[in-house]
């Protein structure tokens, strides 16, 4: 079942001289299982991409459905709900509260989102596959950057999300934990059926991917994933 769809998706930034085409003719499918990698270099569109699939952007042109419903004819707050109810979050600025411990951070999500979020125990088993666990009473600012991107991944996953977008999520992880996250995002994928849509640059995560998309000067093509690899 396709559950992200972007059909002839283009994006401008500037006016006149300074116009620059970021995005152009983009189509993209995600369907509930499987996880898609969209790989390409900085400036290549990647994160524009991501946050016009996520809703937090809109297009020049093109259309953007979510489960079958045009982004683009919803109201501000069905959008804001259909972000907390539907979608999954992993920014490369992390977006985690800096006043907040890592255990309040998903206390502050479930405020928000009383219902649908995983179990304290599996919550609990989320963090320890993550090796955050024992972090749980520390701040943003007493962390790495490994640390809080493996935290950000977590508050991501906590909501139980049909559709996972993450920008960069393995940037400041070493190979192990590499691993690691690419298993938990296959794994979210198969069991919880949920969509999930990576954009980076990391090669590493092509192993966890059932697509792989390239992007290069906002032009989108899908992948031999062979190839990739190799």
């Amino acid at each position: 079942m396709i559950t992200l769809q972007l059909t002839n998706i283009n994006k401008y930034f500037g006016t006149g001289t300074s116009r620059v085409h970021v995005l152009k003719d983009i189509n993209f499918t995600a369907k509930k299982g499987e996880v898609n990698l969209v790989i390409g270099p900085s400036g290549s569109g990647k994160s524009t991409f991501l946050t016009i699939a996520g809703g937090l952007q809109t297009p020049s042109d093109g259309t953007v459905q979510l489960e079958g419903h045009a982004v683009k004819t919803m109201s501000n707050k069905q959008r804001d709900a259909l972000r907390l109810n539907k979608i999954g979050f992993v920014l490369q600025s992390y977006s985690l509260v800096p006043y907040l411990t890592v255990k309040e951070q998903f206390k502050l999500v479930k405020k928000v989102k009383k219902n649908h979020n995983l179990s304290n125990l599996s919550l609990e088993k989320l963090l320890d596959k993550l090796g955050i666990r024992e972090l749980e009473n520390k701040y943003p600012g007493e962390l790495s950057g490994g640390q809080n991107q493996r935290v950000a991944i977590a508050r991501a996953l906590y909501t139980r999300p049909d559709i996972l977008l993450a920008d960069e999520p393995t940037a400041a992880l070493d190979s192990e934990r590499v691993i690691e996250v690419g298993k938990i995002f296959q794994d979210l994928a198969r069991e919880q059926n949920t969509a999930v849509v990576i954009v980076t640059h990391d090669l590493r995560l092509t192993d966890f991917a059932d697509n792989v998309y390239k992007i290069m000067d906002g032009q989108m093509t899908l992948e031999n994933k062979n190839k990739m690899t190799n």
